[in-house]
């Protein structure tokens, strides 16, 4: 490929990062397409935030593709992770110390199974607290972190699909079929209230977003190899 392929428009597939930032990802494969070509601008976005701590597809588009990104965005996602019961964090996963823990003793294979069917459909979501959501023109995780409290109002969305895929308790995997917008790290606080419980996110891959696929994706330095 040379310059023209990607100011016309490209669409990437990096599988991102363990504690990369979806932006680092932008930034990495912008420097390096601008440092292979001696240009001095080319528009790179991504369509969908992947938290940090969050691994698997991120879908980046180049040039006159980054005209797509809000279609690309509305796709239907589908996620793989684990969720570790019996804890809570105020980020809902790992980004922060565990700060209440519940019994689990009540809870059985079965009763974690069907408490899935309770969030099939649409339903609505309050975003996690530690999220990029503005209000008020500041990111939400940026009063978080300052210990600062807001209310966050409700969305909708939608779980199409939502299966427990193995259970060593208090560590369960899962996979969710869902609709733009959806948190799953909401989705796993949910669902510890639900098991009148505590739970949260530990571990979270975006495998899929419409047709697209992580086994088609490649990490960023490897990326970087192909315009070599």
């Amino acid at each position: 490929m040379d310059v023209d392929d990607f100011k016309n428009g490209q669409t990437i597939l990096i599988d991102k990062p363990l504690n990369w930032t979806s932006f680092q990802v932008v930034n990495k494969l912008r420097w390096a397409i601008r440092n292979k070509f001696h240009i001095k601008k080319i528009k790179v976005g991504h369509a969908g935030t992947l938290d940090p701590l969050a691994t698997g597809l991120l879908v980046i588009c180049t040039g006159k593709f980054t005209k797509k990104i809000n279609q690309l965005q509305a796709e239907t996602k589908e996620y793989t992770g684990t969720f570790t019961l019996g804890a809570t964090t105020p980020s809902f996963d790992l980004e922060t110390e565990i700060d209440k823990s519940f019994p689990i003793s009540h809870l059985t294979d079965k009763i974690i199974k069907d408490t899935t069917k309770s969030f099939l459909g649409e339903i609505d979501q309050v975003p996690p607290l530690y999220s990029a959501i503005k209000k008020d023109g500041v990111r939400l995780y940026e009063l978080a972190r300052k210990g600062e409290t807001t209310e966050i109002k409700s969305r909708k969305t939608t779980i199409y699909e939502f299966e427990i895929t193995k259970i060593e308790t208090p560590k369960v995997n899962f996979r969710v079929v869902c609709s733009k917008g959806t948190y799953i790290r909401s989705l796993a606080n949910d669902f510890g209230k639900e098991l009148k419980t505590g739970a949260h996110l530990s571990a979270l891959r975006r495998t899929k977003s419409g047709n697209l696929h992580v086994g088609s994706a490649v990490t960023p330095e490897d990326f970087i190899k192909t315009l070599d």
